[in-house]
Order: structure tokens, then C-alpha cells, then sequence
């Protein structure tokens, strides 16, 4: 079994042998090897051999004679084929010959399409990269003339477009690198453009400013002179031209050419001359201020997507400038032009504020504007609260109040509400009233130092026309009097008449142009009037009486002037009225209260005069020198003192000059004399340092107030009724008569009886004089005491004495 599976897997390696390539047969040569049969396998190789040897030969046998003829054949194709050889090498030889130009050419044109492409790629590459090229040209153009907006739209262009097409050059990754830093460049430049721009209008707030009021004032003019003209249309030609000024910017900002926006100056402020036929023109604030740096310097950030940043950046600058304008100067107080340059600083940052909010797109909001005008206008107030109170100057305060007018008008025509100015005016106005009566209260003082205190004289018709158009003097007969004559009051009166009239006046300056009614203007106008006559008017009319050197003549016309300037109060409130188009009997209309004033300044001097003229009079009363203990005269009655003959005749002189005065009041004060006369001359009499008395000082008494009752008996001043007068000297009178003529028994008899004919006789008085006759009479009687007649006088002296005390006892009880 052995054997067989030996001989058969040799059978197999053979026919493996014979069937595989020779280059794979190195296995099977070597499972023979690795065998145990080696002796037999080579035996049946040998045995296979011979017999392929055997199969070659019966082939070959088999084919001999084709091959000989195959031979024979070949030999004779050799020799055709070495002619033939020849043949194509001499065709071969003359090709190449001919061929080598060829060649040559062919290698040229493959010359030539290589330089062709690679022209062809050279283009394309430059195709891509010029336009960088001209692109990064056009940005160091851009960056060296300042035109930072346009060059940062290139340099995003170039970033996202170029760059990417023209590929991985060197020249490209040097661009790329150097895009960062261009663009910080450019945002850093910018930046610094804003902040001198807002340095520059920080420190030309003032012009803008003086430039937008005087616009405002042109338009106020304008309005005033030409009424047909729409206000509103006025009032928003700035507005206009300005914002046609800002359109015009960012059109040329956002147009196609990437131009610079309005201007590519950097400075804020322009410089503007007046040109030919513009001369009345006002140039506005665009005019005067460049804002391409805000422009330029927000769409660059926009741009860089940081417009948040700009924004906060912008605001809070000015914030922080809003707060340095705000600070007014610590002796703004002194002068208008102080006033005029923190106006100016605040219109023109509000100007500026409102042209950002008009021509930018959220820069700044109407909120925020909005919250700076309020912080604004809390510490205007209370700054021009403050300073103004310092002020004590009525001109200073009402060329501030037209300067607050203007102001408000001018920032309420870009949009602001301004209404707590106009409250605050008319708080000034509180303190503008008490400085004009601080003002006319020198004035009027003035006044009455420089008047004489004596009618006026006219000579001519041109005079008296000259007083009458100050004063609304109505006296017929006065006009039908031939000249020269005389008006009835003094200087005083038409220049206090006139200065109540400036004072009206300066009242209506400070109400207008405070959107005030007529009526309200009216109203106020009243209330400041009613102060100057009750309290200025008034005390200078009080000053003047009560002066030292004030004598009963300027007393007199005192009260004819005050009398004169009472009738014109009516005058007065026509005055008002024509001024304010008010009618005076309108509802609720304040009335002047001129007439109690003067009516009260006139009592004063009357009171003064009766005041003065006792004074006078006891004057003269203290010249008097009675002998208290004279003794009767012999020869008849005795003379009248030579101090009570002056007296009477200072009365009579001056009663004379009361002839102006009014009825009551020379009537008043010559009753008011001889009551003040005769209670002197009582005073005399019972005046306890005069211890005695005697029957000759009494009969001395008795004759100078027979002196007196004669001169109230001749009616010194008109209009006493009979013996009026007389019952001013009744009381001393009755006394004399009852110790004159002893006539105790009716007077004790008839006392408390209303027919007594000593009925003003007052017990206490004849009890103290009848007191002071019994010490004289003790005195003088005392070596002739025992004579009855004078020891029967003595005892009805003390029985009357007695009398009296009881009868006071009496009445008391």
C-alpha cells in the first residue's frame, strides 16, 4: 500500500512538474526532497524523460523535410532582405537628413508652447494679483491724504476679495499681516480726529453759540416786520440748511466713489468770511463747524463693528463737556458779558448736540439729548438763581432777562422745552421790582431834596404847555388867567409823576417777550405800581415831611402836592390801560391804591403842620415871664405880654399863607393853635412849681387871652361859623372870670346845673389855683392880720376851699 501512494504522488509531482511554470516548481522539488523516495522519484524522471525524448524524435522525424524547406525558403528571403536592409537604411539616412530641420522646428514650437503657457499662467497669476496691487496702492494713497473711511472700505475689500483670489504669494502674506495693524491704524487716527474735533468745538461752544442767537434774533426781527411770513417757516430754515449740509455728507460717506464725508479737513471749525452780497446774512452753525470728524470716525467704527464703543466713548465726552459748559464763571454776576459767553457755551453745545441727533443715525438719541437738557436746565436755573440775585442793577437785570428771552427762544427753536426759564423770569421779576423801588426810592428822595417846596412860576404860553404835558393839570380857571402865573404845586409834582410813569415803563420792558396775556402783563404792571406809592412813594413822602429844616410853608405845599398827585391817580390807570390794551373796569383788575397813599402822605403833613405849628407856638410860650405875685394894676387894665403880640402876629402871617390849603385843614390847624394856646396858658396857671399866684398876675393872664379871643375873634382863617373859635379859650376863659370876678357863690350854687355859666370849670383847677391865692394872700397879710376886711377874705377863701374839696369829694364818690 505504501508503495502504490509513493508511486502515486510521484505520478502527481511529475505531472505538477510538467504542467507548472519552471518559476514555481522550487516547492515541489523540495516536497521531493523532504521525502523518503528520493532513488524512486529520480528513477520514474528518468523513465518520463526518455519517453518525452522518444516523442521529440517521432516529431521531428515527422517534420523534417518542411523544415529543409523552411531553410531553403529562409536562405533565399536573406538575401532580399539585406537589399532591403540597404533600401531602408539609405530611406532612413535620407529621412533624418531631411528630417532635422524638422526637428529643429519641432523643438522651437514645443519651445514656444511652453512660453506660450506659461505666459498664459503668468497672465492669469497677474490677472489676480494686480488688482491687490493697485488696491493696496489706492490705500497708502488713501492712508497718506487721511481718507481714513475710504481706505478702511478698501482695506475690507482687499481682506475679503483680493487677497483670496491672488493665492499664496509672499508679497500677499505681508499684506494680509499687515491688515491688522492698518486697520488699528486707521481707528486710532480716527479717534484722534474726534477728540480734537471735540476740543475744538469745546472751545468754539462760544461762537456756535453767538452764531445761533443772532440767527434767532434775526428771526425774531424777521417775524416781528414781516407778520405775513409763517413763524414756523422762519424758525426751520437752520434746521434745513443744516441737515441738507448732513445729507450731503453721508451721501458722499456711502456713495460708490468711497470719497471722504463733506470735508477731509480735520479741524472742527471752519473759518467763514462774509462774501460779496452777503454781508446782512448770518452764517449758521454748520456753517461754522466741520462734523466730517464724527461722520468719519463713526462709520469707521461702524465699520470695525465697535459702534457701541464709539457711542458710549461719544456721549460720555460729552457728558464730561456738558458739565465744564454748565460751571459758570464765579463773577459772571458783574457784567452782561459774562452772562452773554455762559449763554453762548450752553446754546452752542446744544446746537451742536442737535445737529449730531439730525444727522446721524443713533449716535445720540432724542432721550439722551433729552437728559442732558434736563441736567442742563436744573443748573442753569440755579446758577442764574444765584448770580442774578447778586445784581442790583434793574438795567443789568432786564438786559439779562431780554438775554434769558433770546436764549430760551433760541434753544426752544431746535426742539427744547424752556418753560422753567420763563417761571424762572418771572421769579426775577420779584427781584427786578425791588430793585426799581430801590431805585425810584433815590430817585424821589432826589426829588424832594432839590424841590423849593413854591408853586411854579409860568411866564409864557410854551412853559405852560411844557408842565401840562408832564402833568394832567384840568383847572379852567387857571388856563383863563393871564400870564405870567403861577401852578398851584411845586417842581416835585410833574417829576414825580413823570418818574411813576418811567417806572410804569421799566416795569412793561421786563413784561415783554415772557408769553405773557395783556391781562397778566396789566396785572403785574398794577401790583409793582401799588408798591412804589404804598411803601417807596410813601416813605420818601414820610422822609420829606419829617425832615428838620421842614417848615409850615413846605408843609403847606406838601399837601397841595399830594393833593394835585391824588386827582391824577386816574390819569394813572389810563395810562396802564392804553399801554396794555386793558380796559380798566375789567373783571378782576387790580386797582392802584395811589389815592390812599397820598391821602395818607397828606394827613402826615397835616398832622406835621399841626405838629410844627405848636411847636412854634411853644416857642414862643417859653418866653412868657409873669410875675406871679404882682399886685393889681391902678391905672386900668395892664398891656399884653410882648410875647404873646409876637405870637398872635406870627399866627396872623402864618394863616395867610394857609389860603391854598384845603377848607378843613387851615380851619384844623387854627382851631388846633388856640386850643394848644389856651391849654399852655392853663398849664401856667396850674404848673405846681408856681406855689402863689396874686390877683395882678391874673388880671395880667386875663388880658393876654383877651388878646388871644380877639384874634380868634377876627377870623384869621375863613370858614368858623360865629364864635367858633372862642370855644377853644372857654375852659381858661370861665376860669379867669370865675377868680376875677369872685363870683363863687354861683359857680357853687349852679355847679352840675347845664344853664351854670361856669359850666367848663373844673373844680380841681379852681381848687389848685384858689390854693395858690391863699399862700400869696398868707404872705402878704401877715402884719395886717388883724384888719377884718383881709381876716374875712382869708376865712371866705378857706370856706370856699372847704367847699371844694367837698364838692370833689362829691363827684368822685
Amino acid at each position: 500500500m505504501a508503495s502504490v501512494e509513493a508511486a502515486a504522488e510521484h505520478e502527481r509531482i511529475l505531472r505538477e512538474i510538467e504542467s507548472t511554470d519552471t518559476n514555481c516548481i522550487g516547492p515541489t522539488l523540495r516536497s521531493v526532497y523532504d521525502g523518503q523516495e528520493h532513488g524512486l522519484f529520480m528513477e520514474k524522471l528518468d523513465v518520463r524523460i526518455r519517453n518525452h525524448d522518444r516523442e521529440i524524435e517521432k516529431m521531428c522525424n515527422h517534420h523534417f523535410q518542411g523544415f529543409v524547406d523552411s531553410i531553403t525558403e529562409l536562405l533565399k528571403v536573406r538575401g532580399e532582405a539585406q537589399k532591403l536592409k540597404s533600401q531602408v537604411t539609405e530611406t532612413n539616412r535620407r529621412l533624418q537628413d531631411d528630417g532635422k530641420a524638422l526637428m529643429v522646428s519641432m523643438e522651437e514650437l514645443q519651445q514656444c508652447r511652453v512660453q506660450q503657457r506659461n505666459i498664459a499662467s503668468t497672465i492669469d497669476k497677474l490677472t489676480h494679483c494686480l488688482p491687490v496691487l493697485e488696491m493696496y496702492s489706492r490705500l497708502q494713497e488713501q492712508m497718506r491724504a487721511k481718507r481714513y473711511y475710504p481706505a478702511l472700505r478698501t482695506l475690507e475689500q482687499l481682506e475679503q476679495t483680493c487677497l483670496p483670489r491672488a493665492g499664496q504669494y509672499r508679497f500677499c502674506s505681508i499684506m494680509a499681516d499687515n491688515i491688522p495693524r492698518l486697520r488699528t491704524q486707521i481707528r486710532d487716527t480716527a479717534m484722534t480726529q474726534l477728540r480734537d474735533f471735540l476740543e475744538s468745538i469745546r472751545k468754539h461752544s462760544d461762537k456756535i453759540g453767538e452764531t445761533a442767537m443772532k440767527q434767532a434774533q434775526l428771526q425774531r426781527s424777521l417775524d416781528s416786520s414781516v407778520s405775513t411770513q409763517p413763524r414756523a417757516l422762519i424758525g426751520r430754515r437752520c434746521r434745513k440748511d443744516a441737515a441738507a449740509v448732513a445729507a450731503a455728507a453721508l451721501g458722499t460717506e456711502s456713495g460708490g466713489q468711497g470719497g471722504s464725508p463733506v470735508s477731509e479737513q480735520d479741524s472742527g471749525i471752519l473759518d467763514v468770511e462774509d462774501e460779496e452780497g452777503e454781508e446782512d446774512e448770518v452764517p449758521g452753525a454748520h456753517d461754522l463747524v466741520d462734523f466730517s470728524p464724527v461722520y468719519r470716525c463713526l462709520h469707521i467704527y461702524t465699520v470695525l463693528g465697535l459702534r457701541d464703543v464709539f457711542e458710549n466713548y461719544y456721549r460720555k465726552q460729552r457728558r464730561k463737556q456738558a458739565r465744564l459748559v454748565l460751571q459758570p464763571h464765579s463773577n459772571m454776576h458783574e457784567t452782561l458779558e459774562g452772562y452773554r459767553r455762559y449763554f453762548n457755551q450752553i446754546v452752542g453745545f446744544f446746537v451742536v448736540e442737535d445737529h449730531v441727533l439730525h444727522t446721524t443715525q443713533g449716535l445720540v438719541n432724542r432721550a439722551y439729548v433729552e437728559e442732558l437738557w434736563e441736567l442742563a436746565l436744573s443748573k442753569i436755573v440755579a446758577a442764574l438763581r444765584t448770580h442774578s440775585s447778586y445784581c442790583d442793577d434793574p438795567d443789568l437785570v432786564l438786559d439779562l432777562k431780554n438775554l434769558i428771552v433770546l436764549f430760551a427762544d433760541t434753544l426752544q427753536g431746535y426742539g427744547f422745552p424752556v418753560s422753567q426759564l420763563f417761571d424762572m423770569l418771572l421769579e426775577i421779576r420779584e427781584q427786578y421790582g425791588e430793585i426799581l423801588l430801590k431805585r425810584w426810592n433815590v430817585t424821589f428822595r432826589q426829588v424832594l431834596d432839590q424841590d423849593n417846596f413854591s408853586p411854579i412860576p409860568v411866564s409864557t404860553e410854551e412853559e405852560y404847555q411844557n408842565y401840562t404835558a408832564q402833568f394832567p393839570l384840568q383847572d379852567p380857571e387857571l388856563d383863563k388867567m393871564p400870564f405870567p402865573k403861577k401852578l398851584p404845586f411845586s417842581e416835585f409834582v410833574p417829576r414825580v409823576y413823570c418818574q411813576l410813569k418811567e417806572f410804569i415803563y421799566a416795569c412793561l420792558k421786563y413784561s415783554e417777550d415772557l408769553h405773557l396775556s395783556s391781562t397778566e402783563i396789566d396785572d403785574m404792571i398794577r401790583k409793582s405800581t401799588n408798591l412804589l406809592l404804598t411803601r417807596t412813594l410813601s416813605h420818601c413822602l414820610h422822609y420829606g415831611i419829617k425832615k428838620k429844616n421842614v417848615g409850615l410853608a413846605e408843609l403847606v405845599q406838601v399837601i397841595i402836592n399830594t393833593t394835585h398827585l391824588e386827582q391824577s391817580c386816574h390819569f394813572l390807570e389810563e395810562f396802564i390801560s392804553n399801554i396794555t390794551n386793558v380796559p380798566p373796569d375789567t373783571v378782576n383788575a387790580t386797582k392802584l391804591y395811589g389815592t390812599s397813599t397820598f391821602k395818607d402822605a397828606r394827613h402826615a403833613a397835616e398832622a406835621e403842620i399841626y405838629t410844627s405849628l405848636n411847636a412854634k407856638i411853644d416857642q414862643f410860650l417859653q418866653l412868657a415871664d409873669y410875675d406871679w405875685t404882682a399886685p393889681v394894676p391902678g391905672g386900668g387894665a395892664p398891656a399884653a405880654s410882648d410875647y404873646l403880640v409876637d405870637l398872635i402876629a406870627f399866627l396872623r402871617s402864618t394863616f395867610s399863607v394857609f389860603t391854598n390849603l384845603p377848607g378843613k385843614v387851615a380851619q384844623t390847624a387854627c382851631m388846633s393853635a388856640c386850643k394848644h394856646i389856651s391849654t399852655c396858658l392853663m398849664q401856667l396857671l396850674l404848673d405846681p412849681e408856681v406855689r402863689q399866684i396874686s390877683m395882678g398876675a391874673l388880671h395880667q393872664l386875663n388880658t393876654d387871652v383877651q388878646e388871644c379871643e380877639s384874634f380868634a375873634r377876627a377870623g384869621p382863617v375863613a370858614g368858623f361859623q360865629g364864635d367858633t373859635l372862642l370855644l377853644a379859650f372857654s375852659d381858661l376863659r370861665q376860669l379867669l372870670d370865675l377868680f376875677t370876678q369872685w363870683d363863687w357863690s354861683s359857680y357853687l350854687a349852679d355847679y352840675g346845673k347845664a344853664a351854670c355859666k361856669y359850666l367848663r370849670v373844673n373844680p380841681n383847677a379852681a381848687l389848685t389855683l384858689l390854693e395858690k391865692m391863699r399862700e400869696t394872700s398868707r404872705k402878704n397879710n401877715v402884719f395886717a392880720q388883724f384888719r377884718k376886711t383881709d381876716r374875712d377874705r382869708q376865712k371866705l377863701i378857706d370856706a370856699v376851699i372847704k367847699q371844694l374839696r367837698s364838692l370833689i369829694a362829691q363827684h368822685q364818690a
